[in-house]
């Protein structure tokens, strides 16, 4: 289980975004994660994905606290977490293509992995793979970042407005993927929308920043 508890967190010293909140995403699950703009659902996502340290509170993977944030968070839970952002262009170097996009956390951590294999599951074709990020639409940037948030097999996976941007028939096949990596490997997604009819079909559950549930 990927767990926040009693987090506060925030950018500027004194005006917390989020203030005692806490969030449990359990292996093998779609968590849904709503409420209204500026609720604070971008930070806990970040403080969930390692990349932002909380003022307070505790976060912790598979019952073990994380030992650090950014730079400092160890390897193995760093590879454990995947995260895919709402906006797919400032997410990646414009100078690669969508084949060194995919390849880019196997090349970090040195890990064997087959990015053809990777661009299949989320419809990307080889062509497609020797495209930079100006040479493709959204929809299939998109595509690369999941697959590349996918490579390294995480246990936990975190899709921040993951469709926003989307058409209806790109946003159901990357659902599709997700979903299949969930029954596959029994990994723990949470999945951040503002489209409620979204999660309602998707998550098993969806948690409010209010801490309702529905």
């Amino acid at each position: 289980m990927l767990s926040a508890t009693g987090v506060v967190a925030g950018y500027k010293r004194g005006e917390p975004v989020l203030d005692g909140v806490g969030l449990d995403v359990p292996g093998g699950q779609v968590v849904g994660l709503a409420g209204p703009s500026g609720c604070g659902k971008s930070t806990l996502a970040r403080v969930l994905g390692l990349l932002h340290e909380p003022w307070a509170g505790q976060v912790s993977l598979d019952g073990e606290p994380v030992g650090g944030f950014r730079h400092a968070t160890p390897r193995e839970q760093r590879a454990a977490i995947g995260i895919v952002f709402q906006h797919p262009r400032p997410a990646v170097d414009p100078r690669f293509t969508l084949r060194e996009v995919v390849a880019e956390p196997l090349r970090a951590t040195g890990t064997g992995g087959d990015v053809d294999e990777l661009a299949e599951e989320v419809g990307l074709t080889p062509e497609l793979l020797t495209r930079r990020p100006h040479e493709v639409s959204d929809g299939q940037l998109q595509r690369a970042c999941l697959a590349r948030a996918l490579a390294l097999r995480p246990g936990y996976l975190i899709c921040d407005e993951m469709t926003a941007m989307l058409d209806a028939s790109t946003t159901a096949a990357l659902v599709q993927v997700v979903d299949r990596r969930v029954r596959e490997s029994g990994a723990g997604v949470l999945a951040i929308s503002h489209d409620e009819d979204l999660l309602e079909h998707w998550a098993a559950h969806v948690v409010r920043l209010s801490g309702e549930q529905v």
